[in-house]
């Protein structure tokens, strides 16, 4: 995600970072360009002025031009301020027996298998979700939403009664059995139109949720913009669910939608998987934008596939610079059950640069690399320094692969672990400096 608009922003601090002391000059022209690099993402022209009339008023400053490192001055503001753009409450309102989480949304948008990675959250997370189909335009959805809910094992219910009278008897069912929250999926249109806007809004008035989410699909850019804005001024939302942000290069209605319709983003799909909904961390996210990695959603999602106690391990053995290569297949084995290795590396500060250029990973190559991993002996796997040429062939022969591939896959351990090495010299340091 959003790999158009780090390149670009990347590209103009290291064009800063050769120039030493900066002069107010150098800063309006990096200024100039950021703003050439946020239209491009497709954010909104009216944010993206806003957004560096702001910056400017900080960066040309005598505090940022006469401090010892103005770039990491200005790299640090143009970070605090696009925190800042996308930052509101993402906390969900849970309140009530059962709290009510309505969805809404266009046809395409991902809405109802959104609904159905809500309820698995929840259901992780302690609750007891249930699911309510009420698309009366869409009988299909129903069916889909239920097919869903068995998969990941939690209670759908349909009926061939109005809307308003199944909402209410299945109202009173998780009330007498403690469901909640009560995840509504609503009907949806290609497009914005008025008779949908009354649908919806009638039925937010009977039903009252807690929240009403808007499902919007982040690769329409500025669409997503004008759909929130139909919705928010039609119907009225308190948050909104962007989907798709993993194939989403652009970024600009992440960006953008917050100072648009003044609702925060509460969650982000990144993924088709039905895990792959995720709370939304605006400063992780411009973390990522910066290039400066996402180290705190790594372990996370390492952490929700194995015990905490070895989640504490890996993560100590990463920092002391003592990871190897039995913890590497052992994490290959993890990374099996959270997605590509290669999305997961881009969250370690440093690598999506080294990912750009050729490092690429899918599960085939997975599976050869822990092929390869178990033809070394203990010892080989404990102190990879001692694999000679020898050695490589008869893994190589043991591995069915070629000497090639067991090379490759030393190099990028090595490479890993250098990037582990200079996490740890970081430590303490100023994260807005920590890209090269």
């Amino acid at each position: 995600m959003f790999e158009r608009l780090s390149e670009r922003l990347q590209l103009v601090f290291n064009k800063l970072r050769k120039k030493g002391k900066l002069t107010e000059e150098d800063v309006m022209g990096a200024l100039r360009e950021v703003r050439l690099a946020l239209l491009e993402a497709d954010v909104h022209y009216k944010v993206a002025k806003e957004f560096l009339e702001r910056v400017k008023e900080r960066a040309v400053g005598q505090e940022v031009m006469k401090s010892l490192t103005p770039v990491q001055q200005v790299i640090k503001i143009v970070k605090e301020e696009l925190v800042s753009l996308m930052s509101g409450d993402t906390s969900l309102n849970l309140k009530g027996s059962p709290a009510i989480l309505m969805l809404v949304g266009l046809q395409g948008s991902g809405k109802t298998t959104t609904a159905a990675k809500l309820a698995l959250k929840f259901k992780r997370e302690g609750h007891r979700p249930v699911l309510l189909p009420l698309d009366s335009r869409r009988p299909a959805a129903s069916e889909q939403l239920e097919k869903l809910a068995e998969k990941i094992g939690v209670v759908c219910y349909k009926g061939s009664s109005s809307p308003f009278e199944l909402f209410e008897s299945v109202l009173k069912e998780t009330r007498q059995k403690g469901f909640s929250p009560l995840i509504v999926d609503t009907a949806g249109t290609l497009h914005i139109e008025r008779e949908l806007m009354e649908e919806l809004r009638e039925l937010k008035e009977r039903i009252k949720p807690n929240e009403v989410l808007l499902v919007v699909d982040s690769m329409t850019g500025q669409d997503a913009l004008n759909v929130a804005q139909g919705f928010e001024e039609g119907v009225g939302i308190t948050g909104i669910i962007l989907t798709k942000l993993d194939g989403d290069a652009r970024g600009g209605a992440a960006l953008s939608i917050k100072a648009v319709t003044g609702k925060p983003i509460k969650l982000i799909g990144v993924g088709e998987g039905l895990e792959a909904l995720e709370p939304f961390y605006p400063d992780r996210i411009v973390s990522r934008i910066l290039g400066m990695g996402d180290v705190l959603t790594l372990i996370e999602k390492t952490q929700r596939v194995i015990e905490e106690e070895e989640a504490k391990k890996l993560e100590k053995k990463l920092r002391e610079d003592r990871f190897d290569f039995e913890d590497f297949r052992e994490y290959l084995r993890m990374l099996k059950k959270m997605g590509d290795l290669e999305s997961l590396l881009k969250l370690i500060p440093g690598l999506p640069k080294v990912l750009k250029n050729g490092v690429k990973v899918d599960y085939t190559k997975m599976r050869r690399m822990e092929a390869i991993i178990n033809s070394m002996t203990i010892e080989e796997r404990r102190k990879p320094h001692i694999i000679n040429a020898s050695r490589k062939r008869r893994i190589a022969k043991g591995s069915g692969t070629t000497i090639q591939e067991v090379n490759q896959l030393l190099r990028q351990f090595e490479m890993i672990r250098k990037l582990m090495k200079e996490m740890k010299a970081m430590k303490g340091k100023r994260w807005f400096g920590g890209f090269q």
